[in-house]
């Protein structure tokens, strides 16, 4: 077979080709259009969906920023000579994280498509740590459970660390010290192994003064080379009740 016929062959199967796509499309025609359409549709309800999502995300963060400001604001009047606080002031830490309490239950409350901001996991956090400060433990207990089940594993791991302060503080050493040996298990960036052994350590002071004692020995080898830990399991040591 000739050069030009091979070609000439090749040229009759890609206009065969072209004919049997033509007669697809003809009677398809419907359904490829459709099917384009809902495309359309798909991808501009994704660009749709990450535009609304990254706005949420910054107003999150925005709303955040001013109830952290609260939660940090100057309290009392200040120092004569020195200069004036910036942003609003407070005569009471209680009038204070009150207020905070209440901006970080609006981010809640304001918040609540999914996926959810970052922001909303830290204002749950941040409501706990204010109902602590108020002493309203029942309720801290509570929001701190909540945060400490967030996907995001530094922000769990704080609301895991303040919960087990308060379930401490309420006299639940046994479900404390659970807590905090699962922070020294898995540690993270927010929740060091030599803070939660510390933790851990001082929730057994008045019940176990020795298992107190064994714990702050150990972090005081596992961090010698730590001039502020060893510093402080010094320091705890000696305070230990014989």
């Amino acid at each position: 077979m000739d050069r030009q016929t091979r070609h000439q062959l090749k040229h009759d199967e890609f206009k065969d080709t072209l004919v049997e796509i033509e007669d697809y499309v003809r009677l398809h025609y419907k359904e490829i259009l459709n099917y384009a359409i809902l495309t359309v549709v798909v991808v501009g309800l994704g660009v749709g969906l990450k535009v609304y999502s990254d706005r949420q995300e910054a107003a999150a963060n925005s709303d955040l920023g001013e109830a952290l400001s609260t939660f940090r604001a100057y309290v009392g009047q200040p120092t004569p000579g020195q200069s004036e606080p910036t942003g609003a002031t407070y005569s009471t830490s209680q009038e204070k994280y009150k207020k905070a309490l209440q901006e970080f239950d609006a981010i809640l409350d304001k918040y609540k498509m999914i996926p959810r901001p970052k922001a909303v996991a830290i204002a749950r956090y941040q409501a706990g740590v204010c109902e602590s400060l108020l002493g309203d433990h029942a309720a801290a207990i509570q929001t701190l459970t909540e945060a400490s089940m967030e996907h995001d594993t530094e922000i769990a791991a704080l609301a895991k660390f303040a919960l087990a302060g308060e379930l401490a503080k309420s006299g639940k050493i046994p479900e404390a010290a659970k807590l905090y040996q699962d922070l020294v298990d898995h540690p993270t960036i927010t929740v060091p192994k030599a803070s939660a052994l510390l933790a851990l350590a001082d929730a057994y002071r008045e019940s176990q003064p020795a298992q107190a004692r064994q714990i702050y020995e150990r972090v005081g080898k596992e961090f010698a080379a730590n001039a502020s830990v060893a510093q402080a399991v010094k320091q705890d040591i000696a305070s230990l009740t014989p």
